[in-house]
């Protein structure tokens, strides 16, 4: 690539969702820098009794989890999607509105309260992929649902209101706006090479190597081209799959050990539980065909300087357009440089 991007201010395109990012490297060359803090809020304990995700504790609802020792999902208390909305269609000038109906899960990774996927074995995270594989086929097989979004809050930084290690899975009967950005991009490459536009696109960064994180047979993460969050990555399968339903068992658990890897990195970054937002983008389930859709994960990392303090989407990132003061080269050697050793551990 031009090594002058890493000097100069520019935009980069998102192959994805056609949009720019404004890319401002002169501003912080060297993020790494910036203060590391100690982290002194380790969790330790397996169990709190407090903890209305543990097993064997009365959530709010009343209702009382099992004794799981895998993964265990079930309904959202406090859905923000509910299944038996009434149908509502508003419009009045200019003003519209619809309603929307849906089913909300909290899927618990581990029964271990400690824990968090970097600390989790590969074998634990391959069954929390398997639980992510079946929630998708099952919720996407409901009449009304068009759509399951998997995803994950880890840190108060980023919203999350437990520590226990957990994710959600909203599914709904509307596609939502980032998907359907993406099908349209997918669905204009594949018309024009009859390719899924990743797998082209994962061939193009493997020959050039700059921003990979880590590949094993079945899986790559890396720093996406177009990265908008300060250590932005993406997992993408090799083989072009619509949907995590399509993953065999020697991938789940390529899934999972890829999985481990990164989010081991984002902790050994500031040594602190590295907070970020994930989720699985795939096919809509709404019964139609979508051979161009190729599936992936995306996670969205705020901390750019230090343990505490956040990137936040301000100014210039919400009147116009997204930001970032280091390149995705830049964020991609600076993970690379880091132990794959949990600092915990160390």
């Amino acid at each position: 690539m031009n090594s002058e991007l890493n000097n100069i201010p520019h935009k980069r395109y998102n192959i994805l969702t056609g949009e720019w990012i404004l890319v401002s490297p002169h501003r912080t060359k060297r993020p790494w820098q910036g203060k590391t803090e100690e982290n002194k809020s380790h969790k330790k304990e397996t169990y709190d009794p407090s903890c209305y995700l543990c097993p064997g504790n009365t959530r709010a609802s009343g209702e009382t989890n099992p004794d799981y020792k895998e993964p265990y999902s079930f309904i959202n208390d406090f859905s923000s999607l509910l299944p038996d909305s009434p149908e509502i269609n508003f419009q009045e000038g200019l003003l519209k509105a619809e309603s929307e109906r849906g089913i909300c899960k909290v899927v618990c990774f581990s029964p271990d309260h400690s824990h968090t996927l970097p600390l989790m074995e590969v074998e634990d995270i391959t069954r929390v992929v398997q639980t992510w594989k079946k929630e998708y086929l099952e919720l996407g097989a409901e009449e009304d649902i068009n759509y399951v979004q998997i995803f994950e809050n880890k840190g108060a930084i980023m919203g999350c209101s437990n520590p226990h290690p957990h994710g959600q899975i909203w599914s709904q009967s509307s596609i939502p706006t980032e998907i359907l950005k993406k099908s349209s991009k997918f669905r204009e490459y594949w018309e024009q090479h009859k390719k899924s536009i990743l797998s082209d696109y994962l061939e193009q960064e493997l020959e050039a190597g700059e921003r990979i994180l880590d590949e094993n047979e079945h899986f790559v993460s890396l720093i996406p081209y177009w990265a908008v969050w300060p250590f932005e990555a993406m997992i993408i399968p090799k083989r072009h799959l619509q949907h995590i339903g399509q993953l065999n068992e020697a991938e789940e658990e390529a899934y999972a050990e890829i999985i481990k890897k990164l989010t081991i990195k984002y902790d050994n970054l500031f040594e602190t539980f590295f907070p970020y937002s994930s989720g699985i983008h795939q096919i809509p389930t709404d019964g139609k065909d979508y051979p161009e859709w190729h599936f992936h994960m995306s996670f969205y990392p705020p901390l750019l300087r230090s343990a505490t303090v956040k990137k936040f989407m301000v100014g210039y990132e919400m009147f116009a357009g997204p930001q970032r003061d280091i390149t995705a080269e830049q964020a991609a050697a600076r993970l690379n440089d880091l132990s794959p050793i949990h600092y915990s551990l160390q």
